[in-house]
């Protein structure tokens, strides 16, 4: 019996990768009080109602929700219990065993002999067994983390303690600090194993017996380069015929040792992958031929990617193959609280949504977990650039303890070379905000050094994968790392720290990897799965965010800025007229995130780039998230989609320099249209109106002032104040050359103007149809409609809080919600969820926030 690490790389079985989320019915766990069973032999037998099936890969939450007994075990402990995963293993002959991710303080046992043991959940192990005796059984142990960090020696004594995490000892050990956030995340701890589990057959025809391998990607001028290591699982024979092919280029692979096979391939004049929003995701499929046998091994891209700095050396902006690129998107929290990931489809449900939303980038923080293959192949192919963070977070970490150096540099490496081929990772980060917890109580530089993301993390960045920038920390920045004006910051100016909109200017933030966390306000079909509760119910409250001994949260946040932006008081409207007070919330947020990416988007400002924390909720409710927990879009989320397509028209009040007008062209051909703007008196007469052609080169952009536009003074802004204000709606609207509307953009220079602001009669007007299968809402309005709210029984409409402009007639295709995430978690904190799963609309119902009139439209029977 040989354990040892596994190598790094994919994992593949046979003809085709390992996938994650394949579970095995065999697997059964048992629950027990910590130390109970020092061995397998102590539990009870295996036909015991201790024992319940439990999927693997999996966690102890996830099978225990699964069986009805989280609730009565209590998810906050545990951590005080140990957990036996058992799976009977009836034949003969050699094995090999791989272990892609044992969360806890684990132990592998065949029958009473000790195989391994692990404390990083992060790292890939496997074992060998040579010959499996008959009717054997494989253990999995998941010692009690709670006595393990009672009886632990102490690392070295902290240089600072962190408030986010409610166990200080956990520095030492390496797991995801979800559940360990109190306000943040549900208290349920990552326990058991998450990664898959392969048990492979030594003895197999090794053809069909790949253990795993590594696809790496380079460009050398004009080609792409592709490096393939392949590991078998028995010894390759030196008469084995194997070629590696990329999409008809061929080379023979030679032989690197008794397991392990090597090449490298050059494919001429490779096309290169953009994000989607500049260019084309292209990407090049590798497989392998043995003989007969075709094994697909992925996909590889072709791009690269700098760093600059700007003109003071202080900032922070990327260029792919190049090219300098506005980045926006979010930061990614988990698509699945419990088992800590989902399936390849789930997976590229989600980051379709991000996708769709005009995002290019994900940012994976260093409180979350590394994701499965399928999230990078997903980003890969969906074009989303990643910002992926090592998984460190505000500890002071022990450094200098040989043991964590090495399971760190086995973690780092470990990743590395299982996303060496994926295009889409753009950023590699050595942790998140270490130096900011650091600086904020009172350290200096010198006294906050942290070697293990100043020259660990960054040498073996730098050995994997060359072709991708590492920093050392986010924030981090000259003068103390959470200064926005330099390097890169966690921005919340405009957010928890309650500053007016126009602070997003004034901070001069250079690149935000964090920004704009709210409380947002789900859609009404996730608030009545919850119970429709009020705010400051549970039900309520369990959702909402707030940072360990605050004395608010960020639902108090978003009233704040209600309470600046439209002048009414949260508490008064929640208590008159509680479905006004949920449509403000949801405008407030709308307005803050979109105008807040316009104004760091546009041509003049100093921001390269912003990712809003976060993109999805971890469970239904008010959460950080833009994407609730059923994956159905917020209004912050479709307020961005109108503002952040690659072909954009957006509005930026400048005061006294009037209003700008900003074209975006993010693509690979140029735009040739019309811009017109006019603006409007009660949200319907025009007062005046501009046209002018334009032509817009490629990855280009346009700024201009309305005041040229028009060729004549006119107070857009209302900035002068010479006598009443003409106006209270401006839109701008960009055709192409064949006078197709191409992107709107509104601006109302007072947001709580009458014929804007307060329910009227606006002629809003809709009705539905089917076509070939399809329903679609048609909405039409005689003065400016503001958000248009399209709300459809197990239907989500594909565009939804959009302005209207006047006389304008829009359809809205309803596409079918994709299945619930109904994960045992939301049972286990709300009780049971009201799911609506009728295959159709039931009653569709049409509002803007400046119409009297509900318009409800049925589906004919």
């Amino acid at each position: 019996m040989n354990p040892q690490p596994a190598p790094a790389g994919r994992s593949t079985t046979g003809p085709g990768p390992v996938h994650g989320r394949a579970a095995s019915p065999m697997w059964r766990l048992c629950t027990t009080p910590a130390d109970a069973a020092t061995r397998p032999s102590d539990l009870p037998h295996a036909g015991a109602s201790e024992w319940i099936d439990a999927p693997v890969p999996g966690t102890v939450g996830q099978a225990l929700a699964a069986a009805n007994r989280l609730t009565s075990l209590g998810a906050s402990r545990l951590g005080e219990y140990d957990h036996w995963y058992r799976l009977p293993l009836r034949r003969g002959g050699a094995r090999l065993i791989r272990f892609d991710g044992l969360a806890g303080i684990a132990q592998v046992w065949l029958n009473d002999t000790l195989l391994l043991q692990s404390t990083n959940m992060f790292v890939s192990q496997q074992v060998r067994i040579d010959p499996l005796p008959e009717d054997s059984a494989l253990y999995l142990c998941f010692r009690s983390l709670a006595r393990h960090l009672d009886t632990m020696p102490a690392p070295r004594r902290a240089r600072w303690r962190t408030r986010l995490v409610d166990a200080p000892a956990l520095r030492a050990v390496r797991i995801s600090l979800f559940g360990h956030m109190p306000g943040w995340f549900p208290r349920i701890e990552p326990i058991g194993p998450w990664g898959a589990v392969a048990i492979i057959d030594a003895d197999a025809d090794t053809a069909a017996q790949i253990v795993h391998h590594k696809l790496s990607a380079s460009i050398e001028g004009r080609d792409g380069i592709v490096d393939a290591t392949i590991t078998f699982a028995a010894p390759v024979s030196g008469h084995l015929d194997a070629v590696l092919d990329c999409e008809g280029h061929h080379v023979r692979l030679q032989r690197h040792d008794r397991f392990t096979l090597r090449a490298r391939l050059t494919v001429p004049n490779a096309r290169r992958w953009w994000p989607h929003t500049h260019g084309e995701p292209a990407r090049y499929a590798v497989s392998l031929h043995l003989g007969d046998t075709t094994v697909a091994l992925g996909y590889v891209g072709f791009r690269t990617i700098e760093v600059t700095r700007g003109h003071d050396g202080q900032g922070f902006a990327l260029s792919v193959n190049a090219l300098p690129i506005f980045v926006r998107g979010a930061c990614w929290s988990t698509a699945d609280p419990l088992g800590l990931r989902v399936s390849a489809h789930d997976y590229r449900t989600w980051l379709t949504l991000a996708r769709d939303a005009g995002f290019n980038m994900i940012r994976v923080g260093g409180t979350m977990t590394y994701e499965d293959d399928a999230f990078y192949a997903s980003c890969d192919e969906l074009g989303l650039l990643v910002w992926q963070d090592f998984m460190f977070a505000n500890f002071d970490y022990p450094c200098t303890a040989p043991d964590f150096v090495t399971s760190v540099k086995l973690e780092a490496s470990q990743f590395l070379a299982r996303t060496a081929g994926n295009p889409s990772l753009a950023v590699l980060c050595g942790g998140s905000e270490i130096a900011q917890q650091a600086s904020m109580v009172g350290l200096s530089d010198e006294q906050r050094d942290m070697p293990l993301t100043a020259s660990l993390l960054a040498e073996l960045a730098a050995t994997h994968r060359r072709d991708v920038p590492y920093v050392s920390d986010t924030p981090s920045g000259q003068v103390l790392p959470f200064y926005p004006r330099t390097g890169i910051s966690h921005y919340y100016g405009v957010g928890a720290y309650l500053r007016p909109l126009d602070d997003a200017r004034r901070a001069a933030v250079r690149f935000a990897s964090e920004c704009l966390a709210f409380a947002h306000v789900p859609a009404d079909a996730t608030l009545a799965a919850i119970g429709s509760p009020s705010m400051h119910e549970i039900a309520w409250k369990m959702a909402v965010p707030r940072d360990p001994g605050a004395p608010w949260d960020f639902d108090d946040v978003r009233d704040h800025y209600l309470r600046e932006l439209y002048g009414q008081d949260p508490a008064r409207l929640r208590g008159q007229d509680p479905s006004r007070y949920l449509e403000l919330s949801r405008v407030a947020l709308a307005d803050v995130v979109s105008e807040t990416l316009v104004e760091w988007r546009r041509t003049a400002s100093s921001c390269t780039g912003a990712l809003l924390w976060q993109f999805q909720d971890v469970m239904p409710g008010a959460g950080w998230g833009i994407v609730d927990a059923f994956r159905r879009p917020k209004s912050a989320w479709y307020a961005l989609k109108h503002v952040l397509q690659p072909q954009q028209v957006c509005l930026c009040d400048e005061g006294l320099n009037g209003l700008d007008v900003h074209v975006f062209n993010d693509g690979p051909a140029p735009l040739r249209g019309r811009l017109e703007l006019v603006a409007l008196r009660d949200a319907v007469v025009p007062v005046t109106r501009a046209r002018c052609d334009l032509h817009i080169e490629p990855h280009g952009a346009l700024q201009v002032s309305a005041a040229q536009c028009l060729g004549r003074f006119f107070d857009f802004t209302y900035a002068y104040r010479f006598g009443p204000r003409e106006h209270d709606t401006v839109i701008a609207s960009l055709y192409d050359h064949e006078e197709r509307l191409l992107a709107q953009s509104f601006y109302f220079p007072e947001r709580t103007a009458p014929a804007v602001f307060e329910r009227g009669d606006i002629g809003l007007n809709a009705s539905l149809e089917q076509r070939d299968g399809q329903w679609w809402v048609n909405v039409g309005t005689r003065a400016s409609a503001r958000y248009v709210q399209i709300t459809a029984s197990g239907l989500l409409p594909k565009d939804d809080w959009f302005h209207l402009a006047p006389g304008a007639n829009v359809s809205v295709p309803l596409l079918p919600e994709s299945t619930p995430l109904h994960s045992p978690l939301t049972s286990f904190h709300l009780g049971t969820l009201r799911l609506d799963t009728h295959d159709g609309p039931r009653t569709i119902e049409i509002r803007a926030v400046n119409s009297n009139k509900v318009i409800r439209l049925r589906k004919p029977s």
